[in-house]
C-alpha cells in the first residue's frame, strides 16, 4: 500500500514503542479489568439505576475508543529517525513561522501528531489548518492556511529544522 505524507505518521522508535505498550495494555490487561467491573456491576441487580455499570460502560466506550485510535496510529506510522535539515517543513520538523511576513510576530511549533505534544514546545498536526499549510514549504517560502472563521492567515517560514528531544 502506497502512503502519501498526509496519512503517514512520522515516530521515532521510543514513541512507537510507548504507544505500542499503551495499545497492548488497553486490549490485554484493561480489556479484562474493564470487563471484570462490568460484571460485577451486572451482579447488583438492575441496570437502569445502577451507576457503577454505567460508568464502567462508558470508561469501556473510552478505552475502545483509544485502541481504535492508537491501532490506526501505529498501522500509519512511519519509525525512522529526524527527518533531514534540509530546510523543508515536513512531519517531525521544528518550524518558525511569522504571521503576515512580520518579523516580531512568530511562532515556533513542532510539526507532529498530537500524540508527540511535549511541554517544552506547541505541536500542531500536519493535517491541522496550520500544519497542512506550512507543510511541505521552504524557509523563505510563504502560506495560508484557512482560520476557522472562514477568513485567510498568511505566514512566512523563518525556519525549519529537525526536533531534538530532550
Amino acid at each position: 500500500m502506497t502512503q502519501t505524507s498526509d496519512t503517514v505518521t512520522w515516530l521515532t522508535q521510543e514513541a512507537y514503542d510507548q504507544l505500542k505498550a499503551e495499545l497492548d495494555h488497553l486490549s490485554g490487561p484493561a480489556r479484562i479489568e474493564i470487563a471484570k467491573k462490568i460484571e460485577q456491576a451486572r451482579e447488583e441487580g438492575d441496570l437502569k439505576e445502577n451507576a457503577g455499570y454505567h460508568a464502567a460502560k462508558e470508561e469501556q466506550g473510552k478505552m475502545e475508543a483509544r485502541v481504535r485510535q492508537l491501532t490506526q496510529l501505529l498501522e500509519s506510522a512511519q519509525v525512522g529517525e529526524a527527518p533531514a535539515d534540509t530546510g523543508v517543513v515536513a512531519p517531525g520538523m521544528v518550524v518558525t513561522i511569522a504571521f503576515d511576513g512580520d518579523p516580531d510576530d512568530t511562532m515556533t511549533f513542532l510539526l507532529a501528531s498530537r500524540e508527540f505534544a511535549t511541554s517544552d514546545i506547541e505541536t500542531y498536526s500536519p493535517q491541522s489548518p496550520l500544519g497542512s499549510g506550512v507543510n511541505g514549504k521552504k524557509v523563505g517560502d510563504d502560506a495560508e492556511y484557512q482560520l476557522p472563521n472562514g477568513s485567510t492567515a498568511h505566514v512566512k517560514v523563518l525556519e525549519a529544522k529537525p526536533y531534538q528531544a530532550g
